[in-house]
């Protein structure tokens, strides 16, 4: 991979993405598999201004190997450093840039319920923590090639090639061309004029419907605004762009309105695991049955980590002609997958989805009908005949996708 382009994009995750400020604190989370590109942000970083870039490395193979051995008492603990380290984050809110390289299958054959237990046992002391710093901090998600990544992705080829062929995806996806800020600066006008057309005709609800079995309903917050693109963090009022690639338009449905049937079109990573050709059925608002080829005790332990997991967090528009879609690829990465196709997640939602949502505490934001969980997880349903219609408070019936992509 040409060293130019790297230098490009590492410009544009740590610019764009983070927007670093002077005096502002880093954290970089990543693999081991491209330590190269990883210090080559660490230096964007610095040259922005950063007064301190911390990286916290991990390895798939050693975190399996703590999740095989460890027990669930100490799985489960919330240590007095980590105390000291969500401590510190509330204060120095800094920010937070991760890049992905994980292996698809990389947690297989570990206690999926061990993983599950512990993850319940830790979450009550991490939320308030979580609550405190939430919107009000930079953070971006990116990825760079791993081995074992590219290889599921490219079985047949050697890999060194196949790492070659994903660096190429990915920087593609990401617009990494002779001036990637530049075209982000574009690409944020255009889904903010997506935006604008959904907020403009304040949608009571959105009606899915596909060949493949999808027939959905999902009820919108009448106080709900559609976002895309870049946001602002709250306070700073810095700008950035949480997803780096990102091609969608996004919002959080009123909690408790949801009715019917979604049929899965790619499949979902969960916890180093690959849900298949799986679907789940809505009544209430809440996903009361799911069905899966593969893994499905994971997707039925997943809906039930905590009251709210089974209800949605998210509802996000994309043109099945989108560019990460058009390259004909399936990552088993949800930043890509989520960004190929229109998408639901599970979970929990987001506050800043809620118009002047800054006047609201989160226990507020809570009784507006925002989603609370300790997940949120992005599956997506989208498909090439996909119809999505828009019904008003009137009754008004809009077409807003047709035959998978945008009719507005």
């Amino acid at each position: 991979m040409q060293q130019e382009r790297l230098q490009k994009y590492a410009e544009l995750i740590t610019k764009c993405g983070l927007n670093v400020k002077k005096g502002q604190e880093v954290i970089i989370r990543c693999g081991l598999d491209q330590p190269d590109f990883v210090k080559m942000c660490v230096e964007e970083c610095y040259k922005l201004g950063a007064s301190y870039v911390k990286v916290e490395w991990s390895y798939m193979p050693i975190t399996k190997l703590h999740y095989n051995y460890r027990s669930l008492e100490t799985l489960s603990e919330f240590s007095g450093i980590v105390k000291a380290e969500w401590e510190r984050r509330v204060e120095k809110l800094p920010c937070v840039l991760r890049l992905d390289s994980d292996d698809p299958d990389g947690l297989n054959g570990t206690d999926s319920e061990k993983i599950f237990k512990a993850s319940q046992a830790r979450f009550p002391f991490i939320k308030p923590y979580r609550d405190e710093i939430d919107n009000k901090y930079q953070w971006c998600i990116a990825a760079v090639p791993g081995k074992e990544w590219a290889e599921k992705i490219f079985p047949d080829l050697p890999a060194e090639d196949a790492i070659e062929k994903l660096w190429e995806n990915i920087l593609y996806c990401a617009r990494v061309d002779s001036d990637p800020i530049k075209a982000w600066a574009k690409h944020n006008e255009e889904l903010a004029k997506r935006c604008k057309f959904l907020n403009d005709y304040k949608f009571e609800s959105l009606e899915y419907k596909s060949s493949n079995g999808t027939d959905f309903k999902v009820g919108l917050n009448s106080k709900g605004i559609f976002l895309g693109g870049g946001e602002s963090a709250l306070g700073s009022n810095i700008y950035f762009n949480a997803n780096i690639p990102s091609e969608e338009v996004f919002t959080s449905p009123l909690r408790g309105k949801a009715e019917g049937k979604v049929v899965a079109t790619k499949p979902l990573s969960y916890q180093g695991k690959l849900i298949e050709n799986f679907w789940v059925r809505f009544k209430n608002g809440k996903a009361v049955e799911v069905h899966a080829e593969k893994n499905q005790d994971v997707l039925e332990k997943m809906i039930a980590m905590d009251e709210g997991a089974a209800y949605l967090g998210e509802v996000a528009l994309i043109a099945h002609d989108s560019p990460i879609n058009n390259t004909g690829i399936l990552f088993y990465n949800t930043l890509f997958d989520e960004n190929a196709s229109c998408h639901l997640a599970l979970g929990r939602g987001f506050n800043n989805c809620l118009e002047n949502y800054e006047n609201y505490t989160v226990e507020q934001c809570e009784k507006l009908g925002i989603n609370s969980s300790m997940i949120h997880v992005d599956f997506m349903i989208g498909s090439s005949d996909m119809s999505i219609v828009g019904v008003t408070a009137d009754g008004k019936c809009v077409q807003i996708f047709k035959d998978g992509n945008w009719a507005i």
